[in-house]
């Protein structure tokens, strides 16, 4: 399973979303085609952008619990001081897509950012 974690500001569009994510994935040499899920923090995941930017590449949405995102904290790569202060946690994206990539899931590489969105890219046989 390929998944983009995403992070972003509040009313970021599904433009900067998906430009975020593709970006990510070209990182990588990975095609949009690859992609299985974008997941986010669940109180992002409610925002219009993130299902139109999840249906714009084909792919499920899923959202993670700040309690999930947390059981995974010490194994980021990049640490956000605004989302740390925000949510108490170190990253959403990188976070998030180790989340929904499963116990076993890898980070690629860190985040990869726009001037509101992150992405980080993770494999694994998902959760």
């Amino acid at each position: 399973m390929i998944v983009a974690g995403v992070g972003c500001r509040r009313d970021t569009s599904a433009d900067e979303i998906e430009r975020v994510v593709r970006m990510a994935l070209g990182m990588f040499d990975l095609a949009v085609e690859r992609l299985d899920a974008i997941a986010t923090e669940s109180e992002k995941a409610t925002e219009p952008a993130f299902p139109e930017a999840a249906r714009r590449l084909s792919v499920k949405l899923i959202a993670c619990t700040a309690h999930d995102l947390d059981k995974v904290a010490g194994r980021v790569l990049t640490r956000s001081k605004l989302v740390l202060e925000a949510k108490g946690l170190p990253s959403i994206a990188e976070a998030s897509a180790l989340v929904v990539a499963g116990r076993e899931g890898r980070l690629l590489g860190t985040r990869v950012a726009t001037e509101r969105a992150t992405c980080a890219i993770a494999i694994g046989e998902g959760r």
